[in-house]
Protein backbone atom coordinates (compact mmCIF):
# COMPACT_ATOMS: atom_id res chain seq x y z
CA UNK A 1 0.00 0.00 0.00
CA UNK A 2 1.15 3.56 -1.22
CA UNK A 3 0.05 5.12 2.31
CA UNK A 4 2.92 6.73 3.27
CA UNK A 5 2.46 8.81 0.38
CA UNK A 6 -0.37 10.78 1.66
CA UNK A 7 1.92 12.23 4.46
CA UNK A 8 3.80 14.31 1.51
CA UNK A 9 2.93 18.18 0.72
CA UNK A 10 3.29 19.81 -2.71
CA UNK A 11 4.75 22.81 -2.06
CA UNK A 12 5.89 23.67 -5.47
CA UNK A 13 3.95 25.22 -8.59
CA UNK A 14 3.72 22.93 -11.58
CA UNK A 15 2.84 24.04 -14.97
CA UNK A 16 1.74 21.51 -17.33
CA UNK A 17 0.73 21.82 -21.48
CA UNK A 18 -1.96 19.85 -21.44
CA UNK A 19 -5.41 21.52 -22.08
CA UNK A 20 -9.10 20.75 -21.88
CA UNK A 21 -12.18 22.52 -22.35
CA UNK A 22 -13.94 24.72 -20.54
CA UNK A 23 -17.10 26.35 -19.38
CA UNK A 24 -15.12 29.55 -17.31
CA UNK A 25 -15.18 33.22 -18.62
CA UNK A 26 -14.04 36.69 -18.56
CA UNK A 27 -14.83 39.58 -16.64
CA UNK A 28 -13.08 42.67 -16.66
CA UNK A 29 -13.99 45.78 -15.19
CA UNK A 30 -16.56 48.29 -12.98
CA UNK A 31 -17.91 49.70 -9.01
CA UNK A 32 -18.42 51.15 -6.01
CA UNK A 33 -15.23 52.71 -4.34
CA UNK A 34 -13.44 54.07 -6.60
CA UNK A 35 -9.50 54.48 -6.26
CA UNK A 36 -7.87 57.52 -6.83
CA UNK A 37 -4.91 58.61 -8.57
CA UNK A 38 -2.73 59.08 -5.63
CA UNK A 39 -3.92 55.42 -4.17
CA UNK A 40 -1.44 52.69 -4.92
CA UNK A 41 -2.37 49.18 -4.61
CA UNK A 42 -0.63 46.35 -3.70
CA UNK A 43 -2.71 44.21 -6.12
CA UNK A 44 -4.80 45.53 -8.90
CA UNK A 45 -7.58 42.63 -10.60
CA UNK A 46 -8.53 43.02 -14.02
CA UNK A 47 -11.49 40.85 -14.08
CA UNK A 48 -14.16 39.73 -10.94
CA UNK A 49 -15.02 36.20 -12.60
CA UNK A 50 -13.85 32.99 -10.85
CA UNK A 51 -9.84 33.58 -11.01
CA UNK A 52 -10.13 37.29 -10.62
CA UNK A 53 -12.74 37.80 -7.74
CA UNK A 54 -10.62 35.04 -6.29
CA UNK A 55 -7.51 36.68 -6.45
CA UNK A 56 -8.88 39.53 -4.64
CA UNK A 57 -10.18 38.00 -1.79
CA UNK A 58 -6.84 36.16 -1.21
CA UNK A 59 -4.50 38.89 -1.41
CA UNK A 60 -6.69 40.84 0.49
CA UNK A 61 -6.50 38.16 3.28
CA UNK A 62 -2.64 37.77 2.94
CA UNK A 63 -2.73 41.76 3.99
CA UNK A 64 -2.44 42.82 0.67
CA UNK A 65 -3.78 46.54 -0.65
CA UNK A 66 -6.60 45.08 -3.18
CA UNK A 67 -8.75 46.50 -6.10
CA UNK A 68 -10.76 44.44 -8.31
CA UNK A 69 -12.19 45.88 -11.65
CA UNK A 70 -15.00 44.37 -13.17
CA UNK A 71 -16.48 45.25 -16.58
CA UNK A 72 -20.64 44.08 -15.97
CA UNK A 73 -21.44 45.68 -12.93
CA UNK A 74 -22.19 41.92 -11.28
CA UNK A 75 -19.21 39.88 -10.15
CA UNK A 76 -18.67 36.28 -11.04
CA UNK A 77 -18.08 36.71 -14.28
CA UNK A 78 -19.49 34.34 -17.01
CA UNK A 79 -19.34 31.37 -15.39
CA UNK A 80 -21.54 32.78 -12.57
CA UNK A 81 -23.51 35.55 -14.79
CA UNK A 82 -24.14 33.21 -17.95
CA UNK A 83 -21.82 30.04 -17.67
CA UNK A 84 -21.94 27.61 -14.75
CA UNK A 85 -24.03 28.48 -12.93
CA UNK A 86 -27.38 29.19 -14.78
CA UNK A 87 -26.69 26.55 -17.22
CA UNK A 88 -26.72 24.32 -13.96
CA UNK A 89 -29.44 25.76 -12.25
CA UNK A 90 -31.47 24.96 -15.98
CA UNK A 91 -29.92 21.65 -16.03
CA UNK A 92 -31.25 20.51 -12.26
CA UNK A 93 -34.49 22.23 -13.28
CA UNK A 94 -34.84 20.18 -16.36
CA UNK A 95 -33.99 17.00 -15.00
CA UNK A 96 -36.45 17.30 -12.26
CA UNK A 97 -39.32 17.93 -15.37
CA UNK A 98 -37.84 15.06 -17.24
CA UNK A 99 -38.21 12.74 -14.04
CA UNK A 100 -41.59 13.90 -13.42
CA UNK A 101 -42.64 12.80 -17.14
CA UNK A 102 -40.83 9.13 -17.27
CA UNK A 103 -39.80 7.72 -13.92
CA UNK A 104 -41.69 9.05 -10.60
CA UNK A 105 -44.65 6.87 -12.01
CA UNK A 106 -42.36 3.75 -11.35
CA UNK A 107 -41.53 4.91 -7.87
CA UNK A 108 -45.44 5.24 -6.77
CA UNK A 109 -46.05 8.91 -7.70
CA UNK A 110 -48.58 9.39 -9.66
CA UNK A 111 -50.11 12.46 -11.44
CA UNK A 112 -52.36 13.59 -13.97
CA UNK A 113 -50.48 15.93 -15.93
CA UNK A 114 -47.00 17.85 -15.38
CA UNK A 115 -46.17 21.16 -17.83
CA UNK A 116 -43.29 23.50 -18.02
CA UNK A 117 -44.09 26.73 -17.07
CA UNK A 118 -40.36 28.29 -18.51
CA UNK A 119 -40.47 31.80 -16.92
CA UNK A 120 -40.75 30.24 -13.57
CA UNK A 121 -37.69 27.95 -14.59
CA UNK A 122 -35.78 31.04 -15.72
CA UNK A 123 -36.83 33.07 -12.89
CA UNK A 124 -35.20 30.37 -10.51
CA UNK A 125 -32.36 30.22 -12.23
CA UNK A 126 -32.26 33.88 -12.55
CA UNK A 127 -32.68 34.27 -8.54
CA UNK A 128 -29.74 31.97 -8.00
CA UNK A 129 -27.36 34.10 -9.37
CA UNK A 130 -28.68 37.47 -8.12
CA UNK A 131 -27.94 35.92 -4.92
CA UNK A 132 -24.42 34.17 -5.51
CA UNK A 133 -23.45 37.57 -7.07
CA UNK A 134 -24.51 39.74 -4.24
CA UNK A 135 -22.60 37.01 -1.89
CA UNK A 136 -19.39 37.96 -3.64
CA UNK A 137 -19.84 41.65 -2.92
CA UNK A 138 -20.63 40.66 0.80
CA UNK A 139 -17.00 39.25 0.48
CA UNK A 140 -15.41 41.70 -0.99
CA UNK A 141 -17.11 44.26 1.92
CA UNK A 142 -15.85 41.30 4.51
CA UNK A 143 -12.37 41.87 3.46
CA UNK A 144 -12.07 45.02 2.26
CA UNK A 145 -11.16 44.39 -1.24
CA UNK A 146 -11.96 47.85 -3.15
CA UNK A 147 -14.38 47.01 -5.80
CA UNK A 148 -14.56 49.34 -9.24
CA UNK A 149 -17.48 48.63 -11.38
CA UNK A 150 -15.83 49.76 -15.36
CA UNK A 151 -14.22 48.59 -18.25
CA UNK A 152 -9.85 48.45 -17.81
CA UNK A 153 -7.23 49.13 -19.92
CA UNK A 154 -3.58 49.74 -19.41
CA UNK A 155 -2.18 53.22 -19.26
CA UNK A 156 1.20 51.84 -17.86
CA UNK A 157 2.45 48.61 -16.35
CA UNK A 158 1.59 50.18 -12.88
CA UNK A 159 -1.70 52.17 -14.12
CA UNK A 160 -4.81 50.69 -15.39
CA UNK A 161 -7.59 53.36 -16.73
CA UNK A 162 -11.55 52.99 -15.98
CA UNK A 163 -13.99 53.97 -18.16
CA UNK A 164 -16.55 53.59 -15.19
CA UNK A 165 -20.26 52.14 -15.76
CA UNK A 166 -21.64 55.46 -14.07
CA UNK A 167 -19.69 57.08 -17.45
CA UNK A 168 -16.70 58.92 -15.72
CA UNK A 169 -13.31 57.55 -15.72
CA UNK A 170 -11.27 56.91 -12.99
CA UNK A 171 -6.91 55.62 -12.84
CA UNK A 172 -6.30 52.65 -10.76
CA UNK A 173 -2.38 52.27 -9.68
CA UNK A 174 -0.85 49.00 -8.38
CA UNK A 175 2.51 47.41 -7.69
CA UNK A 176 1.02 44.33 -8.84
CA UNK A 177 -1.65 44.18 -11.70
CA UNK A 178 -3.02 40.94 -12.41
CA UNK A 179 -4.97 39.98 -15.57
CA UNK A 180 -8.06 37.64 -15.03
CA UNK A 181 -10.14 38.85 -18.17
CA UNK A 182 -11.54 35.06 -18.76
CA UNK A 183 -12.68 33.39 -22.40
CA UNK A 184 -15.24 34.87 -24.64
CA UNK A 185 -17.67 32.62 -27.52
CA UNK A 186 -15.09 31.13 -30.28
CA UNK A 187 -17.57 31.62 -33.38
CA UNK A 188 -17.33 30.50 -36.97
CA UNK A 189 -16.50 32.35 -40.06
CA UNK A 190 -19.10 33.94 -41.97
CA UNK A 191 -21.69 33.52 -38.93
CA UNK A 192 -23.29 36.34 -37.21
CA UNK A 193 -24.53 35.38 -33.52
CA UNK A 194 -27.72 37.28 -32.74
CA UNK A 195 -28.36 36.54 -29.39
CA UNK A 196 -32.14 34.79 -31.02
CA UNK A 197 -31.85 32.76 -33.56
CA UNK A 198 -28.23 31.71 -34.03
CA UNK A 199 -26.95 31.94 -30.22
CA UNK A 200 -24.18 31.24 -27.85
CA UNK A 201 -24.13 29.77 -24.56
CA UNK A 202 -25.75 33.03 -23.27
CA UNK A 203 -28.40 32.84 -25.44
CA UNK A 204 -29.24 29.69 -24.85
CA UNK A 205 -29.44 30.30 -21.18
CA UNK A 206 -32.16 33.20 -22.27
CA UNK A 207 -34.76 31.86 -24.84
CA UNK A 208 -37.85 32.31 -24.23
CA UNK A 209 -40.21 29.60 -25.72
CA UNK A 210 -38.45 25.38 -26.29
CA UNK A 211 -37.74 25.39 -29.77
CA UNK A 212 -38.92 22.52 -31.46
CA UNK A 213 -35.70 21.73 -33.03
CA UNK A 214 -32.47 23.09 -32.13
CA UNK A 215 -29.17 22.42 -34.01
CA UNK A 216 -25.94 22.45 -31.33
CA UNK A 217 -22.67 23.41 -33.41
CA UNK A 218 -20.27 21.18 -31.26
CA UNK A 219 -19.91 18.73 -29.52
CA UNK A 220 -18.05 19.73 -26.17
CA UNK A 221 -18.81 20.40 -22.87
CA UNK A 222 -20.97 23.58 -23.22
CA UNK A 223 -23.13 22.04 -26.49
CA UNK A 224 -23.95 18.96 -24.80
CA UNK A 225 -25.58 20.36 -21.81
CA UNK A 226 -27.46 22.91 -23.19
CA UNK A 227 -28.71 20.17 -25.84
CA UNK A 228 -29.72 18.17 -22.93
CA UNK A 229 -31.92 21.04 -21.20
CA UNK A 230 -33.69 21.49 -24.17
CA UNK A 231 -34.38 18.66 -25.28
CA UNK A 232 -35.43 17.43 -21.92
CA UNK A 233 -38.36 20.33 -22.05
CA UNK A 234 -39.27 19.09 -25.82
CA UNK A 235 -36.26 20.03 -28.54
CA UNK A 236 -35.25 17.73 -31.09
CA UNK A 237 -31.36 18.15 -30.61
CA UNK A 238 -28.97 17.41 -33.27
CA UNK A 239 -25.30 18.14 -32.51
CA UNK A 240 -23.06 18.97 -35.76
CA UNK A 241 -19.48 17.83 -34.79
CA UNK A 242 -16.50 18.83 -37.52
CA UNK A 243 -14.49 15.60 -35.44
CA UNK A 244 -14.54 12.30 -35.34
CA UNK A 245 -15.66 12.04 -31.79
CA UNK A 246 -17.70 14.49 -28.90
CA UNK A 247 -16.27 15.44 -26.12
CA UNK A 248 -12.27 14.64 -27.97
CA UNK A 249 -10.65 14.79 -24.33
CA UNK A 250 -12.83 12.17 -22.75
CA UNK A 251 -11.35 8.79 -22.08
CA UNK A 252 -12.58 6.86 -25.54
CA UNK A 253 -14.39 3.79 -23.86
CA UNK A 254 -16.17 6.33 -21.22
CA UNK A 255 -16.69 8.66 -24.35
CA UNK A 256 -18.52 5.76 -26.87
CA UNK A 257 -20.95 4.60 -23.64
CA UNK A 258 -21.19 8.52 -22.78
CA UNK A 259 -22.68 9.16 -26.71
CA UNK A 260 -24.84 5.74 -26.70
CA UNK A 261 -26.82 7.59 -23.25
CA UNK A 262 -27.25 10.49 -24.88
CA UNK A 263 -28.63 9.31 -27.74
CA UNK A 264 -30.92 7.01 -25.63
CA UNK A 265 -31.90 10.38 -24.61
CA UNK A 266 -33.29 11.06 -28.22
CA UNK A 267 -29.96 13.03 -28.86
CA UNK A 268 -28.84 13.27 -32.76
CA UNK A 269 -25.37 13.17 -33.56
CA UNK A 270 -23.70 14.41 -37.15
CA UNK A 271 -19.83 13.73 -36.63
CA UNK A 272 -17.32 14.30 -39.15
CA UNK A 273 -19.28 17.21 -40.68
CA UNK A 274 -18.42 20.76 -41.69
CA UNK A 275 -20.61 23.89 -41.35
CA UNK A 276 -20.42 25.50 -44.29
CA UNK A 277 -22.86 28.23 -43.62
CA UNK A 278 -25.74 29.08 -41.16
CA UNK A 279 -28.10 32.04 -42.44
CA UNK A 280 -31.80 32.67 -40.82
CA UNK A 281 -34.80 32.43 -42.90
CA UNK A 282 -38.27 33.81 -42.01
CA UNK A 283 -38.41 32.51 -38.05
CA UNK A 284 -36.05 29.97 -38.80
CA UNK A 285 -32.71 29.05 -39.10
CA UNK A 286 -30.66 27.08 -42.38
CA UNK A 287 -27.34 25.45 -42.07
CA UNK A 288 -25.66 23.94 -45.06
CA UNK A 289 -23.34 21.41 -44.13
CA UNK A 290 -20.77 19.05 -45.81
CA UNK A 291 -18.51 16.01 -44.93
CA UNK A 292 -15.42 17.43 -43.31
CA UNK A 293 -13.35 15.63 -45.68
CA UNK A 294 -15.12 17.07 -48.33
CA UNK A 295 -18.44 15.98 -50.37
CA UNK A 296 -21.68 16.78 -51.29
CA UNK A 297 -23.51 19.49 -49.01
CA UNK A 298 -26.95 19.02 -47.34
CA UNK A 299 -29.18 21.34 -45.39
CA UNK A 300 -30.67 21.41 -42.00
CA UNK A 301 -33.10 23.51 -40.61
CA UNK A 302 -33.67 24.40 -37.10
CA UNK A 303 -36.00 26.88 -35.15
CA UNK A 304 -32.55 27.58 -33.47
CA UNK A 305 -28.95 26.96 -33.67
CA UNK A 306 -26.26 27.31 -30.76
CA UNK A 307 -22.48 28.14 -31.81
CA UNK A 308 -20.48 26.24 -29.03
CA UNK A 309 -17.06 25.96 -31.04
CA UNK A 310 -14.96 26.30 -28.00
CA UNK A 311 -13.86 29.42 -26.24
CA UNK A 312 -11.10 32.18 -27.11
CA UNK A 313 -9.15 34.24 -24.49
CA UNK A 314 -10.58 37.59 -23.63
CA UNK A 315 -8.54 40.29 -23.85
CA UNK A 316 -9.60 43.13 -26.45
CA UNK A 317 -9.30 46.51 -25.57
CA UNK A 318 -7.17 45.34 -22.45
CA UNK A 319 -3.82 48.01 -24.32
CA UNK A 320 -1.77 44.70 -24.21
CA UNK A 321 0.23 45.96 -27.06
CA UNK A 322 0.72 48.83 -25.08
CA UNK A 323 3.06 47.64 -22.10
CA UNK A 324 4.23 44.93 -24.51
CA UNK A 325 2.88 41.83 -22.81
CA UNK A 326 3.37 38.65 -25.31
CA UNK A 327 0.79 36.12 -26.32
CA UNK A 328 1.27 33.16 -28.60
CA UNK A 329 -0.58 32.27 -31.74
CA UNK A 330 -3.99 31.34 -29.94
CA UNK A 331 -4.46 34.87 -28.39
CA UNK A 332 -3.49 33.81 -24.82
CA UNK A 333 -0.88 35.41 -22.73
CA UNK A 334 2.58 33.93 -22.04
CA UNK A 335 2.99 33.62 -18.30
CA UNK A 336 6.60 32.07 -16.25
CA UNK A 337 5.57 29.28 -13.76
CA UNK A 338 5.05 32.39 -10.96
CA UNK A 339 2.47 33.90 -13.95
CA UNK A 340 4.02 36.45 -14.34
CA UNK A 341 4.42 38.07 -18.04
CA UNK A 342 7.19 39.10 -20.01
CA UNK A 343 6.45 43.00 -18.11
CA UNK A 344 7.75 42.94 -14.87
CA UNK A 345 4.65 43.78 -12.55
CA UNK A 346 2.05 41.96 -15.06
CA UNK A 347 0.63 38.73 -14.20
CA UNK A 348 -2.35 36.44 -15.71
CA UNK A 349 -4.63 34.05 -14.67
CA UNK A 350 -7.27 31.79 -15.73
CA UNK A 351 -8.37 30.79 -19.59
CA UNK A 352 -5.90 34.40 -20.80
CA UNK A 353 -3.31 31.79 -20.03
CA UNK A 354 -2.12 28.36 -21.28
CA UNK A 355 -4.00 25.34 -19.51
CA UNK A 356 -7.97 23.97 -18.91
CA UNK A 357 -10.15 26.54 -20.03
CA UNK A 358 -11.89 25.77 -16.46
CA UNK A 359 -13.38 28.17 -13.94
CA UNK A 360 -12.19 25.96 -11.18
CA UNK A 361 -8.91 26.11 -12.63
CA UNK A 362 -8.64 30.19 -12.61
CA UNK A 363 -9.48 29.80 -8.75
CA UNK A 364 -6.46 27.66 -7.92
CA UNK A 365 -4.53 30.05 -10.27
CA UNK A 366 -5.82 33.05 -8.86
CA UNK A 367 -4.55 31.94 -5.17
CA UNK A 368 -1.39 30.54 -6.49
CA UNK A 369 -0.62 33.86 -8.35
CA UNK A 370 -0.93 36.28 -5.37
CA UNK A 371 0.56 33.79 -3.27
CA UNK A 372 4.02 34.80 -5.17
CA UNK A 373 3.18 38.09 -4.62
CA UNK A 374 2.99 37.90 -1.28
CA UNK A 375 6.42 36.17 -0.70
CA UNK A 376 4.70 32.61 -0.08
CA UNK A 377 4.47 29.15 -2.89
CA UNK A 378 1.88 28.59 -4.64
CA UNK A 379 0.62 25.19 -6.46
CA UNK A 380 -1.08 24.21 -9.24
CA UNK A 381 -1.06 20.68 -11.45
CA UNK A 382 -2.81 21.50 -14.34
CA UNK A 383 -2.94 17.29 -15.06
CA UNK A 384 -4.76 16.84 -12.05
CA UNK A 385 -7.49 19.58 -12.44
CA UNK A 386 -11.00 17.50 -12.92
CA UNK A 387 -13.18 17.83 -16.15
CA UNK A 388 -16.84 17.52 -15.02
CA UNK A 389 -20.00 16.92 -17.97
CA UNK A 390 -22.69 18.20 -16.10
CA UNK A 391 -25.51 16.00 -18.37
CA UNK A 392 -27.52 12.71 -16.55
CA UNK A 393 -25.45 10.98 -16.28
CA UNK A 394 -22.55 13.21 -15.47
CA UNK A 395 -19.11 12.43 -16.78
CA UNK A 396 -16.09 13.53 -14.57
CA UNK A 397 -12.23 12.87 -15.07
CA UNK A 398 -9.38 13.44 -13.40
CA UNK A 399 -5.65 12.46 -14.99
CA UNK A 400 -4.90 10.70 -18.16
CA UNK A 401 -7.18 8.60 -20.32
CA UNK A 402 -6.16 5.14 -21.75
CA UNK A 403 -5.66 6.47 -24.53
CA UNK A 404 -2.90 8.48 -23.23
CA UNK A 405 -1.39 6.21 -20.88
CA UNK A 406 -0.84 4.16 -24.11
CA UNK A 407 0.50 6.78 -26.19
CA UNK A 408 3.40 7.47 -22.75
CA UNK A 409 4.48 3.57 -23.37
CA UNK A 410 3.21 2.74 -19.96
CA UNK A 411 2.39 -0.62 -18.68
CA UNK A 412 -0.95 -0.13 -16.78
CA UNK A 413 -3.71 -1.99 -15.24
CA UNK A 414 -7.38 -1.34 -15.59
CA UNK A 415 -10.05 -1.55 -13.07
CA UNK A 416 -13.79 -0.88 -14.27
CA UNK A 417 -17.15 -1.55 -12.03
CA UNK A 418 -20.72 -0.89 -13.66
CA UNK A 419 -23.20 0.99 -11.24
CA UNK A 420 -25.58 -2.13 -12.29
CA UNK A 421 -23.75 -3.90 -9.42
CA UNK A 422 -23.68 -0.85 -7.22
CA UNK A 423 -26.61 -1.38 -4.63
CA UNK A 424 -27.32 2.32 -4.22
CA UNK A 425 -28.07 2.86 -7.91
CA UNK A 426 -29.83 0.07 -7.69
CA UNK A 427 -32.42 1.44 -5.51
CA UNK A 428 -32.89 4.72 -6.80
CA UNK A 429 -33.20 3.11 -9.96
CA UNK A 430 -30.21 5.00 -11.63
CA UNK A 431 -28.02 2.76 -12.53
CA UNK A 432 -26.52 3.74 -15.86
CA UNK A 433 -22.79 4.20 -15.96
CA UNK A 434 -19.50 3.05 -15.22
CA UNK A 435 -16.27 3.88 -12.83
CA UNK A 436 -12.88 3.05 -14.65
CA UNK A 437 -9.63 3.52 -13.08
CA UNK A 438 -6.16 3.49 -14.39
CA UNK A 439 -2.78 2.59 -12.51
CA UNK A 440 0.59 1.98 -13.45
CA UNK A 441 1.20 -2.31 -13.55
CA UNK A 442 4.71 -2.13 -11.45
CA UNK A 443 3.75 0.15 -8.65
CA UNK A 444 0.05 0.36 -8.56
CA UNK A 445 0.00 4.13 -8.96
CA UNK A 446 -3.06 5.50 -10.14
CA UNK A 447 -2.81 7.25 -13.40
CA UNK A 448 -6.36 8.56 -14.29
CA UNK A 449 -10.69 7.73 -13.80
CA UNK A 450 -12.72 8.25 -15.57
CA UNK A 451 -16.35 8.16 -13.80
CA UNK A 452 -20.10 8.15 -15.61
CA UNK A 453 -23.14 8.09 -13.10
CA UNK A 454 -25.46 10.31 -11.37
CA UNK A 455 -23.37 12.66 -9.13
CA UNK A 456 -20.04 11.86 -10.99
CA UNK A 457 -19.12 15.47 -10.77
CA UNK A 458 -19.37 15.18 -6.85
CA UNK A 459 -17.99 11.63 -6.55
CA UNK A 460 -14.66 12.40 -8.60
CA UNK A 461 -12.85 14.25 -5.82
CA UNK A 462 -11.94 11.14 -3.91
CA UNK A 463 -10.23 10.32 -7.44
CA UNK A 464 -8.13 13.88 -7.29
CA UNK A 465 -7.13 13.50 -3.96
CA UNK A 466 -5.89 10.07 -4.59
CA UNK A 467 -3.62 11.30 -7.40
CA UNK A 468 -2.92 14.57 -5.44
CA UNK A 469 -0.52 12.29 -3.11
CA UNK A 470 0.28 9.70 -5.44
CA UNK A 471 -1.73 6.91 -4.19
CA UNK A 472 -2.24 3.49 -5.52
CA UNK A 473 -5.20 1.79 -6.18
CA UNK A 474 -4.76 -0.07 -3.26
CA UNK A 475 -5.22 2.20 -1.22
CA UNK A 476 -8.37 3.10 -1.90
CA UNK A 477 -9.36 -0.50 -2.55
CA UNK A 478 -8.45 -0.98 1.45
CA UNK A 479 -10.38 2.28 2.35
CA UNK A 480 -13.73 2.04 4.22
CA UNK A 481 -16.52 3.36 2.67
CA UNK A 482 -20.44 3.74 3.61
CA UNK A 483 -22.79 1.46 2.64
CA UNK A 484 -25.00 2.07 0.78
CA UNK A 485 -23.10 4.44 -1.59
CA UNK A 486 -22.47 5.23 -4.77
CA UNK A 487 -18.54 6.12 -3.98
CA UNK A 488 -18.50 2.24 -3.48
CA UNK A 489 -18.23 2.06 -7.46
CA UNK A 490 -15.00 3.55 -7.17
CA UNK A 491 -13.37 1.08 -4.15
CA UNK A 492 -15.21 -1.90 -6.29
CA UNK A 493 -13.19 -0.49 -9.66
CA UNK A 494 -9.84 0.08 -7.76
CA UNK A 495 -10.24 -3.54 -6.26
CA UNK A 496 -10.72 -4.87 -9.92
CA UNK A 497 -7.17 -2.91 -10.74
CA UNK A 498 -4.96 -4.41 -8.42
CA UNK A 499 -6.51 -7.48 -7.57
CA UNK A 500 -10.52 -8.35 -7.84
CA UNK A 501 -13.83 -6.69 -7.05
CA UNK A 502 -16.56 -8.34 -4.59
CA UNK A 503 -19.66 -7.90 -6.46
CA UNK A 504 -18.94 -8.53 -9.77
Amino acid sequence: MAIGSLARRKTTTILSSRYLYSTSKYSFSLSRNYSSGSDENDVVVIGGGPGGYVAAIKAAQLGLKTTCIEKRGTLGGTCLNVGCIPSKALLHSSHMYHEAQHSFASHGVKFSSVEVDLPAMMGQKDKAVANLTRGIEGLFKKNKVNYVKGYGKFLSPSEVSVDTVEGGNTVVKGKNIIIATGSDVKSLPGLTIDEKRIVSSTGALALTEVPKKLVVIGAGYIGLEMGSVWGRLGSEVTVVEFGPDIVPAMDGEVRKQFQRSLEKQKMKFMLKTKVVSVETVGNGVKLTLEPAAGGDQTTLEADVVLVSAGRIPFTSGLGLDKIGVETDKAGRILVNERFVTNVPGVHAIGDVIPGPMLAHKAEEDGVACVEFIAGKEGHVDYDLVPGVVYTHPEVASVGKTEEQVKALGVDYRVGKFPFLANSRAKAIDDAEGIVKVLAEKETDKILGVHIMSPNAGELIHEAVLALHYGASSEDIARTCHAHPTMSEALKEAAMATYDKPIHI
